[in-house]
């Protein structure tokens, strides 16, 4: 197991590191050290600040819609009451287990411009006059894609949902439903602090996922049209290996790479602190 993770886990975060140094295209030896000049132009370049919005745009859409949403339906299909939830259950996981890439192609056809059935049945009963481009247009290019995004990692927070729901103690639920609390009351007083510890790692969980949409994108738009989609991943990839580009830049993506990586450590780093201090308040 040693030498499976130095081999596999270790040695590219040290080879990332040290190949951040170097102007290096992936040929040839490392010559060119180059020191923070690479830190320096990713920093500076408005393209790289325009994917790390775009990126955190993922994460606020995350954050702002799918963990609601999530925990809304978890209590709808939590309900011993409603026929059929585990079919319900299973439908809302579909998406998670299809593949990313025919997910988005599924999504190229079905919002095409030309005959796409989304447009279709937006202009023919003339809720628009003209097709509306959702990917050709720098407006609705990233909202439409972290839609489609959202949609396909929805059954998943929702079954961490489902999960934390189970650890509500039904007993309080119905004590508090013969003192005459009303269902909002329940939910106030009784299920949300009982969830609080699991919210918090919920959201932690939810936070790193939402950084996990390079598929998504790459396949939807590439990052287009004009970056207005780009996210790091994307922007990492089409620095060191996109044909477009006139030579490789392995030693920049590096850079980029590393700085991101370091943003995600401290962004989970800081939410387990924070879900650590309500565990231990409790």
């Amino acid at each position: 197991m040693l030498a499976l993770f130095l081999v596999f886990e270790l040695w590219p975060i040290v080879a990332t590191v040290f190949y951040s140094f170097y102007n290096w295209d992936g040929f040839g030896p490392l010559t060119d050290f180059v020191g923070w000049d690479n830190y320096v132009e990713a920093i500076g370049d408005p393209a790289f600040g325009q994917s790390f919005r775009n990126t955190f745009a993922f994460t606020a859409a995350a954050l702002l819609i799918q963990l609601p949403l999530a925990l809304g339906l978890a209590m709808v299909l939590n309900n011993r009451a409603l026929g059929g939830r585990n079919v319900y259950r299973m439908l809302f996981f579909l998406p998670v287990v299809s593949t990313t890439a025919v997910v988005g192609v599924v999504f190229l056809i079905l919002l095409s411009p030309v005959d796409g059935p989304v447009n279709a049945a937006l202009t023919e009963p003339g809720v628009v006059d003209e097709p509306i481009n959702f990917l050709g247009s720098e407006s609705l290019a990233l909202p439409t894609v972290i839609a489609v995004d959202l949609w396909k990692v929805f059954g998943v927070t929702l079954v961490y949902w489902l999960a934390a729901l189970q650890t509500v103690p039904r007993e309080l639920l119905e004590a508090a439903k013969v003192d005459g609390a009303s269902r909002w009351a329940s939910f106030r007083h009784v299920t949300v602090p009982t969830l609080i510890p699991l919210g918090v790692v919920i959201v932690l969980l939810t936070t790193i996922q939402s950084f996990n949409a390079f598929d998504i994108v790459q396949t939807m738009t590439a990052g287009g049209p004009g970056g207005a989609s780009e996210i790091v991943q994307t922007y990492i990839y089409r620095t060191a290996f996109d044909p477009a580009q006139f030579a490789p830049r392995y030693g920049f993506a590096s850079a980029i790479a590393l700085m991101f990586g370091v943003v995600v450590a401290l962004a989970a780093a800081l939410q387990y602190l924070i879900s650590r201090r309500v565990r231990d308040s409790r």
